[in-house]
C-alpha cells in the first residue's frame, strides 16, 4: 500500500515538473503543466501495467491538496476586502450571467448536437471548479471523468483565448479581467490573474468562488430544465 502510494506520487510528481520544465521553456499557454503532466500520466497508464484503480488510491494526497490550493486563494480577497466590498453587486450580477450564460451554452449544443442525457449531466459543471463540478455532475448522474476533461479543456481555451480577447477589445479594468478569467477559467484564472496582480487575482478568486456556489444552488433546478 505505502510502496503504491509513493509510486504514484513520484510519478506524478515527475510528469508536473518536466510539464513545467517545457512550459517554462517555450512559455505557451496550452503548454500548461496541468494538461502537459496530465498527457504524460494518460501515456504512462496506458503503456505501463499500472492498474486505474490503484493509481487512484495511490494519488488520492493529490484531490486533498486541491481542495487546499482553492482555500489558499482566500489570501488575495482578504487583502481586496474593501475593494470587494464597494463593488459587490457588480461582481455578484456579473459573474451570475456568466456562469448563466455557460450553463445555456452547454444546454443549446445539447439541443443542436443531441447529447445524451448523461453526457449533457457532465457537461454542464464543466465552468465549475474541479472539486465542486465534480460533486455537481455526480448529482446529476454524470460521468466523473468526462466532466474531469471538459472542464480542463475549458480552461485550457480560456487561458489562450483569453488575454487574447483583452487585448484586441481594448479591456484594460483590472476588475474586469479577474472576474472573466475567474468566471471561465476557474482555479487556473484565478492563478492567472494572480500573476497580473494583487487586485485581479482577488477578483478571479471571488469569480470563482460565486460562480461554484452560484452553480451549486442551480443543481436543485437543474433536472427539470434537462
Amino acid at each position: 500500500m505505502i510502496l503504491n502510494a509513493v509510486f504514484c506520487i513520484t510519478i506524478t510528481l515527475a510528469c508536473y515538473f518536466l510539464g513545467l520544465r517545457l512550459y517554462r521553456r517555450y512559455q505557451k499557454a496550452w503548454l500548461n503543466p496541468l494538461y502537459t503532466s496530465s498527457l504524460l500520466l494518460i501515456f504512462l497508464l496506458i503503456v505501463s501495467p499500472i492498474q486505474k484503480g490503484a493509481y487512484q488510491q495511490g494519488s488520492s494526497i493529490f484531490s486533498l491538496l486541491l481542495q487546499l490550493a482553492v482555500v489558499s486563494l482566500a489570501v488575495p480577497l482578504y487583502k481586496q476586502w474593501p475593494l470587494l466590498k464597494k463593488n459587490y453587486k457588480k461582481i455578484c450580477i456579473g459573474v451570475m450571467c456568466g456562469t448563466v450564460l455557460g450553463v445555456i451554452a452547454v444546454l443549446e449544443m445539447s439541443h443542436f448536437f443531441h447529447l445524451q442525457e448523461q453526457l449533457l449531466a457532465s457537461l454542464i459543471p464543466r465552468s465549475a471548479t474541479l472539486p465542486i463540478a465534480l460533486t455537481i455532475s455526480s448529482d446529476l448522474g454524470g460521468l466523473t471523468s468526462t466532466t474531469v476533461l471538459f472542464v480542463i479543456m475549458s480552461a485550457l481555451i480560456s487561458l489562450i483565448i483569453g488575454p487574447f480577447l483583452f487585448k484586441k477589445l481594448g479591456i484594460k479594468s483590472k476588475s474586469a479581467k479577474g472576474l472573466a478569467m475567474g468566471t471561465s477559467a476557474q482555479m487556473l484564472g484565478a492563478n492567472r490573474s494572480l500573476l497580473w496582480g494583487e487586485e485581479e487575482g482577488a477578483m478571479g478568486s471571488v469569480a470563482m468562488t460565486i460562480s461554484a456556489l452560484f452553480l451549486t444552488m442551480l443543481v436543485p433546478i437543474l433536472p427539470y430544465i434537462l
